[in-house]
């Protein structure tokens, strides 16, 4: 098959259809229109480029719909286009994405649209979601908004900030009751919460975990507090890196207590022998820090504060 028919085929079939094919459902509540998630039991497909591509937040897979038919199938390349092209005029049983298309493309920059969002208060519909909903401490609470890290969200939902190294508002994490995504046009680096020359630097997979362990670490003035908000682009891992290569840092992978957590932690644990520092893996009782916090919260704080007794001994770089 010549190559202008090989992208012919390809534009005929989405990564949809290979999925569903292949028993995979879509996740609509982690879903957006511009990263869709797709799940069979425990392994995670995001299909993203309007459909066309696709990565593995659980390896290194990625690429399009002729690679994700050897990648989920094992199979050569001539027999990957054979299913594919078996595939042509595949209806999708997925629901359409109505959500986020009919919003419009924002008028405002992204910086410009954080500004214009009001800090929470006590007793703002935001406010009530994180502590009384979400169990986030007061004092926490406090440190976070004064870092101009958090943003009241549309229907009692929380904008948290993720920056650039210079400071910059890059986009943001959104929070709430029946809603979760990250902003519009936004690209993911890090939300930070603490000391920005601490040395212990621990990794969690969202803000609220971020927020949560803080709460429940006592919020040590030797911690800066971070979330990848899920996501390992190009730009987090740089960030991360620029963190770790100061004499004396402690990396701390903090993720998930599950596949995807553990494998998140691998790569932290990895960029930490590459650049030479000292590493653990902090992993909850439940399948997040927020989980932990809200069970902490119902023992009426019966650990101990600032003592996670449950963290694995360092991992010398």
């Amino acid at each position: 098959m010549e190559k202008a028919e090989l992208e012919e085929l390809k534009a005929k079939v989405p990564c949809a259809a290979v999925l569903e094919r292949a028993g995979f459902a879509l996740d609509v509540k982690e879903s957006t229109r511009k990263a869709m998630k797709y799940r069979r039991n425990a392994a995670i497909i995001i299909v993203i480029h309007n459909g066309k591509g696709w990565f593995d937040p659980l390896s290194d897979g990625k690429g399009d719909v002729f690679r994700l038919v050897e990648h989920l199938e094992g199979v050569p390349f001539i027999d990957a286009m054979k299913v594919v092209a078996g595939l042509v005029g595949y209806v999708s049983g997925s629901p359409l994405w109505d959500r986020q298309s009919r919003k419009r493309k924002p008028d405002l920059s992204v910086p410009e649209r954080w500004q214009a969002r009001r800090n929470p208060w006590r007793g703002s519909a935001t406010w009530r979601y994180l502590t009384e909903v979400r169990c986030i401490a007061e004092p926490v609470l406090r440190d976070v908004i004064a870092a101009g890290s958090l943003r009241e969200g549309p229907r009692g939902s929380m904008w948290a900030a993720h920056r650039d190294v210079d400071g910059i508002v890059t986009g943001w994490e959104e929070r709430g009751p029946d809603w979760r995504g990250f902003a519009t046009g936004g690209a993911k680096v890090l939300f930070r919460l603490g000391h920005r020359d601490a040395l212990r630097l621990c990794v969690t997979e969202a803000a609220i975990d971020a927020m949560s362990l803080a709460a429940i670490e006592g919020f040590r003035s030797d911690t800066l507090y971070l979330s990848t908000s899920g996501g390992w682009s190009p730009a987090t891992a740089a960030a991360i890196r620029a963190l770790t290569i100061r004499p004396g840092i402690q990396l701390v992978a903090a993720t998930d207590n599950n596949k995807q957590g553990d494998v998140y932690a691998e790569r932290l644990l990895a960029l930490a022998g590459e650049v030479g520092c000292s590493a653990e893996r902090l992993r909850p009782l439940a399948d997040d820090w927020n989980g932990d916090l809200k069970v902490r919260g119902e023992a009426g704080g019966m650990e101990e504060e600032g003592r996670v007794p449950h963290a694995r001994r360092p991992r010398q770089g």
